[in-house]
């Protein structure tokens, strides 16, 4: 079977899959506009957030029988299409989870004690200790929007720091540890947000000005997720406002964002969508993605 890596992954694991017996060829720089030329001669694919694949892509490949993405989400597959051609669509989706959940945590941390805008006046040799009276996450009410495998280890972590967990997630219906609710009434009670959930046709834009009115003042919101789940604009109009008093963003509706408004906000700090981005998850990511294909060359699944 012939292998393209079209993002990066872990050389150990791409020698793993060659002494399975795949043909393995490494493109991690490989462009759109050259990726339709050089993958029909492929029957798989490795990608990550990088690569998409779309259904035009999918129709000059016809020797493709499998797709594996190194990370939790399949938003930049048209997996559905894919599948429909007979094409087997995989991904890793506990290789992460540690990672982003400690990034998410560490952002509330962060916010509480405003440690970006405290560093940035030390670094400019000022010493103003009265501007950065913070707060405690201990004793706050967390509202988890997504409890999958990130989602949970979140849970995990901010129980131990002394949190209470609220989560909704319309496809769960119990789980040990976390009281499920309502989104009105997550939205009511947290004093943190934060989002652990795929962008899908449901999920697209469903934190919006009308979610903003439902939270409580001064509310902190996290998104290491997806973009396009919070309505930027709406968001943008929370910060300044009062009603949100804190924003931290891994993710961004276009990536990298055209308008950078919302990271030039003093209340909002980011990062570009680094949350799988240790040392450890790609370790994960590299063993799971050889797992797979070395399983389907020999198995067809």
């Amino acid at each position: 079977m012939k292998v393209l890596i079209c993002d990066k992954t872990e050389k150990e694991y791409i020698e793993q899959m060659r002494a399975a017996g795949l043909t393995v060829d490494v493109r991690d720089d490989i462009s759109p506009e050259e990726l339709p030329n050089v993958l029909p001669a492929y029957d798989g694919m490795v990608v990550r957030s990088r690569t998409k694949v779309r259904q035009a892509l999918i129709d000059v490949c016809p020797n493709l029988k499998v797709i594996v993405r190194g990370g939790a989400g399949l938003d930049t597959i048209d997996h559905e299409y894919a599948k429909s051609k007979g094409i087997m669509v995989m991904n890793t989706p506990l290789a992460n989870s540690a990672s982003v959940a400690e990034l998410a945590i560490g952002y509330m941390l962060m916010m509480a004690r405003s440690l970006y805008r405290a560093t940035a006046s030390v670094k400019a040799e000022k010493w103003d200790k009265k501007s950065f009276d913070g707060d405690e996450i201990g004793g706050k009410t967390l509202g988890l929007i997504g409890v999958g495998n990130i989602g949970k280890e979140v849970s995990k972590r901010a129980a131990v720091m002394g949190m209470t967990v609220l989560a909704y997630d319309p496809y769960v219906k119990e789980i040990e540890g976390i009281k499920l609710v309502p989104l009105d009434e997550l939205l009511a009670r947290a004093d943190y947000i934060s989002l652990h959930l795929p962008k899908t046709k449901e999920s697209a834009g469903m934190i919006g000005a009308e979610q903003f009115a439902k939270m409580k003042n001064g509310v902190r919101i996290v998104n290491c997720a997806r973009g396009g789940i919070i309505d930027e604009n709406a968001l943008y109009e929370a910060l300044t406002n009062g009603k949100v008093s804190g924003a931290a963003l891994d993710v961004f509706a276009e990536e990298p964002p055209t308008d950078w408004k919302l990271l030039k906000l003093d209340n909002v700090i980011g990062s570009p969508h680094i949350g799988a981005a240790t040392k450890e998850a790609q370790a994960r990511v590299g063993a799971e993605v050889a797992d797979k294909l070395i399983a389907f060359a020999k198995n067809g699944k």
